[in-house]
């Protein structure tokens, strides 16, 4: 028997930095969604048109005979529907743009049918990931941060995490407040405890998710070379405990002239792109968060 029923409905809501008739636009002209969400991308706006796309960044990388998806829906300025067949199985999209409390802002609300059995262990994660990768482009689309816009790579490219800041304080001190639990709670908004005898490290993080309560973030120091270099594991967020750990890796360099220190952020040993979920975007937001200590 399988984990879960074969045919599911996923949910998900995701707040956007923009008004609505802009975040529409971002879902239907072909320009910006091969921004954000494929590389190829070919839209007739209306029902029963194409809303084709494929290639590496599209889930199971279908070549362009596989971009078979049609408009089922198409209210202009509010939100579309699309087929979607993925790894042969029925599926169907919703995207609804719908006005914040801010006129300013906008939500996304994207309903996700599968009408049959995903080859993945757990499907329903694969689809929340999915969609947590998405919006999160989207939102860094949305807000011109280009920078934090990567495409994934379904066709076996090496997943990971990439961030780099520059902060304007010398590696010494930046590297103290990765590991001094007063200074990394002023940036991870924890309750962090450090043990660097015992090359134990914790966050602090615990929370309840599917039922389950779990201290998230890392437990092991795996290497660490004074004011240059960090590198921990990092528990599976959901707390599924087969689901191998993954690493983090802290570089600092100093920069020219002694004007502060160039941090690079590396999350990898994913064991498949999709599960880099939005991650790319919370790493950005802690980075910035270290950036504003020093401010």
């Amino acid at each position: 028997m399988s984990e879960h029923p074969p045919a599911f409905e996923h949910r998900a809501s995701f707040p956007l930095p923009v008004p609505p008739p802009r975040a529409f636009r971002a879902l239907v002209e072909p320009s910006e969604l091969s921004r954000w969400f494929a590389e190829h991308v070919a839209v007739e706006p209306r029902v029963g048109g194409s809303f084709a796309f494929h290639g590496r960044a599209t889930l199971a990388a279908p070549g362009a005979d596989g971009a078979t998806q049609r408009l089922v829906a198409f209210e202009p300025g509010a939100g579309v529907a699309f087929t979607w067949k993925i790894h042969g199985v029925d599926t169907e999209v919703r995207w609804s743009i719908a006005p914040a409390d801010d006129a300013a802002t906008s939500t996304l609300e994207v309903v996700h049918a599968v009408r049959g059995a995903l080859p993945f262990k757990r499907p329903r994660h694969v689809i929340d990931d999915l969609w947590r990768l998405h919006a999160g482009n989207l939102r860094d689309h949305l807000a011109e941060r280009t920078d934090g816009v990567v495409l994934p790579d379904f066709a076996g490219g090496r997943a990971e995490v990439r961030v780099s800041i520059d902060i304007k304080a010398p590696p010494a001190r930046v590297f103290r407040a990765l590991l001094d639990p007063a200074l990394m709670n002023r940036w991870l908004f924890g309750a962090a405890q450090v043990d660097l005898e015992r090359r134990t490290i914790s966050y602090g993080w615990r929370y309840e998710i599917e039922g389950r309560s779990v201290d998230g973030g890392p437990t092991r120091i795996v290497e660490l070379v004074e004011d240059e270099k960090l590198v921990t594991d990092w528990t599976d967020w959901r707390g599924e405990p087969d689901q191998p750990s993954t690493r983090v890796t802290w570089l600092l360099e100093p920069l020219a002239g002694g004007a502060g220190t160039r941090l690079t952020i590396v999350h990898d040993g994913f064991g498949a792109p999709v599960d880099r979920s939005d991650y790319q975007q919370g790493w950005y937001g802690f980075a910035e968060q270290l950036r504003k200590l020093f401010e």
